[in-house]
């Protein structure tokens, strides 16, 4: 093992530690799903336009993408538990402040600050992970909860989320929240160590940071206006513009700062590279997804938001099944075959989607798509979660988790927009359902395109194993 990575002994809380982590994953997660489907009625309730209840999404999803470097470059600076229980302790507070909530600016300010404490919350749950799990078997096995937990969470926000406004009203999905968030903030101290930078640079490049937080906000901030303002629009290219200048003055000021926002040295490993690369197209096919079959499933056949879960639950039940049989696999230099094998999946099950109808049988053309789907989506999110943070320093991890939870995030972005750009540009004559279908093929394309940057990519870690490393300075 090389001297200036952690080589302390593992901690022996780390697996009761590991529940608490992914706890804080699985609330990020929860909270976002169940509020899409309380938008309308948080509206209605609060005399908010359409336009205005948008921002309920994206002013959470700005301020989360937009603080998650700068979130995970703080914690690897002045310690990543402490960062993660002020994260916690605000993401208790913007619970209380939004289920209270009894005017829409508000509502916005609190789904807004929300944004911010899972920018603290997520990439530095990670970071511990990372910590407290030495590289190989433990790490993957900690990697394959990880994944898993965040599938569940994505089809339990449907259910649970359904079942809270029919029964409680839309404040139930934000006080929900509270005990959970209570009982993290208690469990810390006792369950997590603290770890920070051993770095010589003990300051942050305040400059950098600006730049990069100003510089990633306005990527995430054209990704979700984009496909209602359009994609030629002069907001759209005139926000995009400046997101390039801003892009290019970062890396220039970067180069120059004895502290920067972004080391070049992350990146200089082809396997962190093609991680969070990879990262992003897995978003993409997530996202795509998601906005396909909820917009068919509740606007073509009618499913109330508790019938949409339940049809979705072989989804996360196969992302839990194949995360588990992918970390098996990582014992060993498969890495590269495991991912294009991972992306095979996804392409095909997104193909076999294509074929819906209201006519089709669940079980015949819904349920295997379903099914590969999710069983590629557990084993890709297992291995590029451990490409992406393969051989990362311990001075580095908070940054490197910031910066694959940022992939995700843009990813995300990123393929909302795509896939419902393609369903809106879909003209009438072609049938109610040809921009689903459209939409199902370039998840597909998004998969098949995924195949082959990770034989690309990844080729040193195919030839490899998992603790190639990225050279510090």
């Amino acid at each position: 093992m090389r001297p200036d990575l952690d080589a302390r002994p593992a901690d022996p809380r780390r697996w009761a530690a590991l529940v608490l982590l992914c706890t804080a994953n699985f609330m990020v997660i929860l909270d976002a799903q169940s509020v899409v489907m309380g938008v309308p009625l948080m509206a209605a309730d609060l005399g908010l336009s359409p336009v205005e209840a948008q921002w309920i999404l994206s002013g959470n999803l700005l301020t989360f993408g937009g603080l998650l470097l700068l979130g995970g470059r703080i914690a690897d600076l002045i310690g990543r538990r402490r960062v993660f229980m002020l994260g916690t302790a605000l993401f208790l507070v913007v619970s209380v402040l939004s289920a209270l909530a009894t005017a829409g600016p508000v509502l916005l300010v609190a789904r807004a600050l929300h944004g911010v404490s899972a920018a603290l919350m997520a990439p530095t749950a990670l970071a511990i992970l990372t910590d407290m799990f030495p590289e190989g078997r433990e790490r993957n096995r900690a990697l394959a909860g990880w994944a898993a937990i965040a599938a569940i969470g994505a089809t339990i926000g449907l259910l649970l989320g359904g079942a809270l406004l029919g029964w409680f009203g839309w404040p139930s999905l934000f006080f929900v929240n509270v005990p959970v968030a209570l009982l993290m903030l208690v469990l810390s101290p006792v369950l997590l160590r603290e770890s920070r930078s051993a770095s010589a640079h003990r300051t942050l490049g305040v400059a950098g940071a600006v730049l990069s937080t100003a510089a990633l906000g306005l990527l995430v901030y054209v990704l979700v206006e984009a496909p209602g303002r359009g994609w030629t629009s002069f907001p759209v290219l005139g926000v995009a513009a400046v997101f390039v200048v801003l892009t290019a003055v970062t890396i220039a000021v970067d180069r120059r700062s004895a502290a920067p926002m972004l080391p070049a040295r992350l990146f200089r490993s082809p396997t962190v590279l093609g991680g969070n690369v990879l990262t992003i197209l897995i978003a993409m096919l997530v996202y795509g997804m998601s906005v396909v079959l909820t917009q068919y499933s509740l606007g073509v056949l009618g499913y109330t938001p508790i019938r949409f879960g339940l049809s979705q639950s072989v989804m996360p039940i196969a992302c839990v099944v194949g995360a588990y049989a992918t970390q098996k696999a990582l014992a060993r230099p498969l890495l590269r075959r495991v991912s294009i094998a991972a992306f095979v999946l996804l392409a095909t099950g997104s193909a076999l989607l294509v074929r819906i109808s209201p006519d089709a049988g669940y079980l015949t053309t819904v349920f295997p798509g379903l099914l590969l789907f999710g069983l590629g989506l557990g084993s890709a999110s297992v291995t590029l979660a451990a490409a992406a943070l393969t051989g990362v320093t311990p001075a580095d991890a908070g940054i490197a988790s910031g910066v694959n939870v940022a992939a995700f995030q843009v990813g995300g972005a990123l393929g909302v927009a795509v896939v419902s750009t393609i369903i809106a540009a879909m003209p009438a004559s072609a049938g109610a359902l040809a921009g689903f279908h459209a939409g199902l093929a370039a998840c597909a394309g998004f998969g098949v395109a995924g195949a082959v940057l990770a034989f690309v990519l990844l080729r040193r870690a195919g030839r490899g194993n998992l603790t190639a490393v990225a050279r510090p300075h």
